[in-house]
């Protein structure tokens, strides 16, 4: 039996390249979505089946008899497409396919704009979890594939509320088809639209803060009377933590928000939950978010660790303060993952030990550092050493 996986593009005959067409005209069998079967072009076989599951197109493979079998789908082969699946399902059946691309969403798009896509941010929202503040954050713009629970309203009404509602953006529906059609717009303005399903939605590139390494300047940063954590402490504390670009990611007893900041940044593609119970600290975190255009940065406001109970699962953890509850938040995070990376900040030699005390007994490999920051002051001509109480940071492995 022969294979073959077509792309249709946009569905209509006229986007198959001739190759496709010349593969569907000599098919004994043709398998796919309902309305692609149905838009098939002329002189293709009528032994036609509505089936695109991986199980159920391997099994009526199985049992047709076809010599010659099609399989085709929307957009192309290669983009989010479920040929992916099934390409997996007939190797571990011993069959052999041939693919044969179509043409994408996202060329269409770029087509109908009149501009290249090559440095697009390309995204499924399509039956599976996306963040869209995480992927606008990029300093590109980001295209997104829509369906199912997510449509481009829904997407831009999660951005509009997370600060990119002046945001430029551009839906594009029905694409390669008659029907085609393009809404552009800031995107508050398109959350309140409504689109037909066959449609995908690129947001504009957003302002964002420049990547640099971690430990910005002290001064960058709203300070208030809340204590702050300086700037060589923060650079060590990422470099303990480990940060991926995609990690969820807590801040526990986050004061001014700097730490916070510093991790969003670090990682563009997650989420980072500043927790703080301090008034004016929470009113601190958001100036620094808005400063820093730290648009995936969520504050929780409350006090931990009652105010972790409905926080996702972190990746690594930082507590900066405690209020006292240092080892029932060191609980309370590895109750929601056992592997989360933990870092403690302490100034005084009870938290240290406390700190210390609370991961050995979980089983943690506890490491110990010590930092003493000295900094010159010039007055009236002289450099005073201006020194601080040493900073030790807890970490448990």
């Amino acid at each position: 039996m022969n294979v073959t996986l077509i792309g249709m593009g946009s569905g209509q005959p006229e986007s198959l390249t001739l190759q496709s067409l010349a593969a569907l005209r000599q098919a004994d069998l043709i398998l796919g979505a309902r309305r692609l079967l149905a838009a098939l072009p002329a002189g293709c076989t009528a032994n036609r089946a509505a089936a695109y599951r991986a199980d159920e197109v391997a099994e009526l493979l199985h049992t047709s008899g076809a010599e010659n079998a099609v399989l085709v789908y929307s957009g192309d082969t290669g983009f989010y497409s479920g040929a992916a699946a099934l390409l997996d399902k007939l190797s571990a059946l011993g069959i052999r396919a041939r693919v044969l691309p179509g043409l994408s969403s996202v060329q269409l798009l770029a087509a109908a704009l009149g501009r290249p896509w090559q440095d697009w941010n390309l995204v499924s929202a399509h039956g599976r979890a996306c963040d869209p503040v995480a992927e606008c954050m990029q300093g590109r713009p980001a295209f997104f594939l829509t369906g199912g629970s997510e449509d481009p309203a829904t997407l831009c009404a999660q951005l509009a509320a997370e600060g990119f509602g002046e945001v430029e953006a551009v839906v594009g529906q029905c694409l390669g088809t008659p029907e085609e059609k393009l809404f552009r717009g800031r995107v508050q303005e398109l959350a309140a639209g409504r689109f037909d399903s066959l449609s995908v939605l690129l947001v504009e590139a957003a302002e964002v803060q420049p990547r640099r390494t971690p430990g910005l300047p002290d001064e960058a940063f709203e300070r208030g009377s809340v204590p702050m954590t300086k700037q060589e402490v923060r650079a060590a504390v990422l470099a303990k933590l480990a940060v991926h670009p995609e990690d969820i990611l807590w801040d526990v007893g986050a004061g001014t928000g700097s730490v916070s900041v510093e991790l969003a940044l670090a990682a563009p593609r997650g989420r980072v939950y500043a927790v703080e119970c301090d008034p004016e600290g929470c009113a601190l975190i958001r100036a620094n978010r808005q400063r820093f255009l730290a648009r995936n940065l969520t504050l929780v406001e409350g006090l931990a660790p009652a105010a972790l109970a409905d926080l996702p699962a972190p990746d690594a953890v930082f507590i900066g303060g405690s209020k006292g509850s240092l080892a029932a938040i060191v609980d309370a995070a590895l109750e929601k993952n056992p592997a989360a990376r933990i870092c403690a900040s302490a100034i005084a030699l009870e938290t240290l030990s406390a700190a210390v005390a609370a991961l050995t007994a979980r089983g943690r490999t506890v490491q110990v550092s010590q930092i003493a920051v000295s900094r010159a002051r010039a007055v009236g001509g002289l450099h005073l050493m201006m020194a601080q109480n040493p900073i030790y940071l807890i970490t448990g492995e």
